[in-house]
């Protein structure tokens, strides 16, 4: 019997492939998809085998997650609760259609992954094999054979797996770093420097600000400081520099999918900037109508992702929306890096709907005041009257009523 192990090469990924091999008597192969963790992925293969794993891939997916799954977040403005831009909650779909792509292809009928019983990447993971391999067993061995980190530790020991003395549970992609354990627990606690590896403190920052110019296309960034390159590079180029500036920190608490509330921690330099800069696209170049109703398909969205529905229907029906809507969505947003802050300080489109002609207070305005007084009294008739009705007023409501004001008027005039 054969079966498919994500594997990362990490305690819990190297404990479980021992363990299933010694609880099951399967055959593992293990799988490692690179989506921009900084990972020494030759020696994850060794590690792999020098376990027991019979067969290792490595799938380099960089310029896949970027291109299909991070333009996608950058379009729809993906901010999980207003804070997370989603990071590894978007990498976990693609994953889960490596390691299905090995198990078709090598026969085998067990997928397994070390996510843990409290957090969300379980949902994801076994959700998104559930949609495309229905017939696959999932295994789960953390929640299902209740491992704990002590017993882990004292396993590895024994079979001569390394133990890492590291305090702190990281994940990351090209798109963020997550970092949880230790003093990040203490919601009051403030997250001490060490934690940070791709931001500068803001304190030490330079103190020149650096100015960005991002050029976007349907949506989705295509060039920087006037330079067309691919997905995947923009966005190492932005993690780079916007990082230099501790442009990226995020702590907030955080609604899990199981229910928890936790404390989250994240680096995501280039997702910050980039999405603030095609947020202010948008507003430059989208009706308000149109934008506020985004606003909320965005919202959706991303609880989708976060949540691990990246199967459901209505993931592809909103991306149909937003790809529409992102049609005029084209030109250059100027940003300014600064000391822990990316601020949006320019922006051009051919598709604006700014018009200096009528927004304009010189002498050449188009706009007609005199049209503003009636405006006015439209727009805000019914607040006005349900405003004057609460405090006593009365009105007229039938014809009969009418016909009684008027002779009343009549009859003062008179």
């Amino acid at each position: 019997m054969k079966a498919v192990l994500a594997y990362s090469g990490g305690l819990d990924t190297s404990v479980i492939l021992k363990l299933m091999q010694e609880k099951l008597g399967v055959e593992v192969i293990t799988v490692t998809v690179d989506v921009g963790q900084k990972d020494e992925f030759e020696k994850i293969e060794e590690k792999a085998y020098k376990f027991g794993a019979v067969k290792h891939y490595y799938i380099d997916a960089k310029e896949e997650f970027a291109n299909e799954y991070v333009s996608k977040a950058i379009k729809a403005n993906a901010l999980y609760e207003k804070a997370y831009p989603l990071a590894t909650a978007l990498a976990r779909p693609l994953i889960v259609e490596k390691l299905v792509e090995v198990a078709k292809k090598e026969g085998a009928n067990i997928i397994a992954h070390g996510c843990t019983g409290k957090g969300n990447d379980q949902v994801r993971f076994n959700l998104g094999i559930k949609a495309l391999m229905p017939e696959a067993e999932i295994l789960q061995p953390v929640a299902e054979w209740n491992l704990t980190r002590d017993w882990e530790m004292e396993y590895a020991k024994k079979h001569g797996i390394p133990v890492s003395d590291k305090i702190y549970s990281i994940d990351e992609n090209i798109w963020g770093r997550s970092i949880e354990g230790g003093v990040l627990e203490d919601p009051f606690a403030e997250p001490p420097e060490e934690v940070w590896e791709w931001t500068v403190s803001p304190a030490k920052a330079p103190d020149e600000p650096e100015y960005l110019t991002i050029e976007f296309e349907n949506g989705v960034p295509v060039a920087l400081n006037g330079e067309k390159m691919p997905l995947l590079e923009l966005v190492l180029k932005v993690n780079e520099i916007a990082g230099k500036h501790g442009v990226g920190r995020i702590d907030h608490i955080e609604d899990r999918t199981v229910g928890i509330k936790s404390r989250e921690v994240y680096e995501a330099p280039a997702a910050v900037t980039l999405i603030k800069a095609h947020y202010d696209l948008e507003k430059l170049t989208m009706t308000k109508w149109l934008l506020e109703f985004k606003e909320f398909v965005d919202s959706k969205w991303s609880w989708l992702v976060y949540n691990g529905l990246w199967y459901e229907p209505l993931r592809h029906a909103l991306e149909g929306f937003i790809d529409e809507a992102e049609k005029v969505v084209n030109g250059e947003v100027k940003v300014k890096l600064w000391k822990g802050n990316a601020v949006v300080v320019g922006r051009h489109s051919d598709n604006a709907l700014y018009d200096i002609k009528v927004a304009t207070y010189e002498k050449f305005s188009t706009f007609d005041q005199k049209l503003a007084k009636g405006f006015i009294e439209l727009f805000g008739m019914q607040s006005v009257l349900a405003y004057n009705v609460m405090h006593g007023a009365k009105t007229v409501t039938s014809i009969s009523e009418l016909k009684e004001t008027i002779k009343e008027i009549e009859k003062l005039a008179s």
